[in-house]
Order: structure tokens, then sequence, then C-alpha cells
């Protein structure tokens, strides 16, 4: 018989999960136990992906995947490599849960339910060596003189000890699903220290109202530009919505001006270009050929065969062009109004809409944890995976995926640690 080392994970969350996962694989003798204030595990999880869970991306290069975090993508590296998207698939798949990739590279299970993403772990959970304490509140965490932790729960007079503990408690996004930042202060309490945090992968609302009456209206690709400081862009699907803008590209865009302040007071203009592969020149000629096919057809009605008319209503109505007039009779001037407002539709950004994978940007600096090993370069003994480190992805899986690859890192770290123990 080996030591029986205990394991504290504070968090039943994507990255818990896994890292609790991993450890009772690796290691045959673990104690592990798995803290959630919520009355199930994997709450944020289950909700992803508009509740079908996107689990990961189906990009398997790791190079390409660690393009997708504006924050954390060199710190990713260790972890993303150990379990990159191939493995995390694998790792579904041999535990009950098939999965398909759709035609824009995100995976799902086959059955479109994210419930079954975490009934794959209440399976392999089904252990003596694993204890699951749900509707449990850490109200702290400390570090024993004579060696581990002591997790203090509310309600209990003798706190839990424990030789490790995992911090897998989330960012604050989506607070009702148990993501309230307490993670935070008890890393904090560790020795640790906190950056800036703010939301991201967020839709945008708009000043103005018109894109309520295209709501639903989505285009494949599309530029989008902040045009704030040196001016960020972001190129990929959107849609029109009852408030504004929302759709990867917008959530991307939300990623890359997080700490930027925009609200009503402080709005952040934006601009769309419906035509990221033409240029105005390009978009002109477009025009001239399909004026010449119709020359006697209403200018609007023109515009109507290279974007939809509700669209072309609204462009025709936002700078103010003659309705009635023919194509071969648009003036040039007015005809290159026209390309300049698809070529850069101006929206003003005045508020920030929850995304289907809303996540925290921000939380413990890179800096103080081992990227080999997701443990604490302050606190030996204390791990950390997922959203409460400063690590975020876009859209499409990826911070799902980050979570997973950190999670199986801190579980394997910790399950080696004890043979080197031994």
């Amino acid at each position: 018989m080996g030591i029986c080392m205990r394991t504290a994970i504070i968090g039943g969350g994507a990255a818990g999960l896994m890292a609790a996962a991993t450890i009772l694989d690796a290691d045959p003798e673990a104690d592990v136990f798995l803290l959630e204030r919520n009355d199930g595990l994997g709450k944020k999880v289950i909700i992803s992906g508009g509740g079908r869970c996107n689990v990961t991306t189906g990009i398997l290069d790791v190079r390409t995947v660690l393009t997708k975090y504006p924050r954390g993508s060199k710190f990713l590296s260790s972890a993303m490599f150990s379990f990159p998207p191939e493995a995390v698939q694998a790792w579904f798949e041999a535990n009950g849960v098939p999965l398909k990739t759709e035609d824009d590279l995100r995976v799902f299970p086959v059955s479109n339910d994210g419930r079954d993403i975490v009934a794959a772990f209440e399976r392999l959970f089904e252990t003596p060596r694993m204890h699951i304490l749900l509707r449990t509140h850490v109200t702290g965490v400390a570090r024993r003189p004579e060696g581990g932790f002591s997790v203090q729960i509310k309600g209990q007079e003798a706190p839990l000890t424990a030789d490790k503990v995992v911090l897998t408690t989330g960012g604050q996004a989506y607070r009702h699903t148990g993501s309230t930042g307490d993670g935070y202060a008890f890393a904090i309490s560790l020795g640790h220290t906190l950056t800036p945090l703010a939301p991201s992968l967020n839709a945008f609302f708009t000043r103005e109202h018109w894109p309520a009456d295209v709501s639903g209206l989505s285009f494949l690709k599309a530029k989008f530009t902040a045009k704030r400081g040196k001016g960020i862009s972001f190129t990929g699907p959107f849609l029109f919505t009852h408030k504004g803008v929302s759709g990867p590209a917008v959530f991307a865009l939300s990623a890359l001006v997080a700490f930027e302040r925009y609200d009503r007071e402080m709005p952040l203009e934006i601009a769309i270009d419906l035509f990221p592969d033409l240029t105005a020149e390009g978009l002109r000629g477009l025009l001239a050929e399909r004026t010449a096919e119709n020359p006697a057809k209403l200018f609007q009605n023109v515009l109507a065969t290279i974007i939809p008319k509700s669209l072309t209503d609204i462009c025709m109505k936002e700078i103010a062009l003659p309705d009635g007039t023919r194509a071969d009779q648009m003036p040039k001037a007015e005809i290159l109004r026209a390309i300049a407002w698809l070529k850069a539709i101006p929206l003003t950004v005045v508020g920030r809409g929850a995304g289907d994978e809303f996540v925290t940007a921000g939380g413990v600096p890179l800096t103080e944890i081992d990227p080999s090993t997701m443990e604490s370069k302050i606190c030996p003994g204390l791990y950390f995976a997922g959203e409460i480190m400063d690590v975020d992805g876009y859209t499409g899986g990826f911070n799902l995926q980050a979570s997973w690859a950190a999670g199986h890192l801190a579980g394997q770290s910790i399950a080696e640690s004890k043979e080197k123990a031994e």
C-alpha cells in the first residue's frame, strides 16, 4: 500500500470534473473530494452552446488552437499539447459519449444534450474513493502548519483537511450557475494576486434601434472593427438581434475589447463590413454588373440582389437615398455612399449582453502558476485550472477545451507528485 493522498477540488465545473477524473484514473489509492455549491455538477457545462454543450473544437492542429485565446495562449501550451482536442474527443468517446463535428468545426455530443457530458463523469465517480459534496459552500482555504490545507465549509465546525487543493471555481460570469468569484478570494488568502476582471464573449447592445427590424438576419462572414485606439478587427459570422448584434464575430471582438469601458456615457463605435473579401471598387463593379443586367429596375431592387431586401430598406433610409430612382439613373455619388455604408455599417455599442459561452477575462495571474503542472508558484500543493486563471478563448469550444486540458494537467501533476513522495 502506498501513501493515500487526499485532494480537495473546489468547483464542480469542467476543469474540476476533469481534474477529479484524471486523479482517479492515475492513482488507484487517491482520495478525492469534489466540493460544489450547486445541487448538481457541471451546471455551466450543461448550458453551454445553448444546452448542446460545445465540448471542444474540431481544429486538430494545436498551434492553430492556441491562436484562439486572446489571453493565455502561451501559458496553455503544455496543457494543450498534453491533452489536445483530439485526445479530449477520444476521452469522451471512450467514456460513452459519441461526438460529432459540425461544418463550423464545433464539436457536440451526437445527442445534442450537455447532460450527457456531465453524466460521463458521474459514471466514473461511482467509486468509494470519490466523495462528491453538493450544496457545499466553501468559506475559506488555509495552509495547515503541519502541511496540507484545511478547507472551511459553511455549517460545519471541523474543516476538511487535504494534502492538495485544486481551485476550479470558475469566473464570475453566469452567476446563476454558481460562478460567484469566491475562488479569487481563496487564491488571494493563499498569497496570490488578481488581475482586473471583465466580462467577455458577450453580445453588443446598440444605441441604434434599427437592428430590431432585421432581428435574426445572419451573415456567414463579415468584418467587425472597433473604432478605438489603433482599431481592432475580427472577421466571422454574426447576426442582428432585437438589441444589436451577436454571434461568433461579435463575441470574438468583445473578447478583444474586454477591458475597454463602453456604456451609454462612453459608447464604443464599431463598423461592419458585409463584404470583407471585396474592395469598395470590387463592390462597385458588382453593382454595375447587376445594374447592366436590370437597368430599368429601381436602385433598391438591384441592391437587394446583393444584400437581403430587409437590409436594403434600412440602408436606403439610414443614408437617405432617393428610393424611386432607376438603377441606371442613380447618381454616382449616391452609389458610392451606398457602397461605403455596406463596407462600414456604423453602430454605437452602449452595453453588453450574455452570449452562449459568456466568460470572465482576467483572474489569477499566469506568472504565479507553473504552466507545466498548473501548481501555484507561491503556495506549494495548490493547483489551478479553468476560468479562475487569466485565460480566456473565443467562442467555438475553446474555453471548455482549455478547462479540460488544464484540469487534466493538474490531475496528472497531483498523481505524479504522490509517486515522487513515495
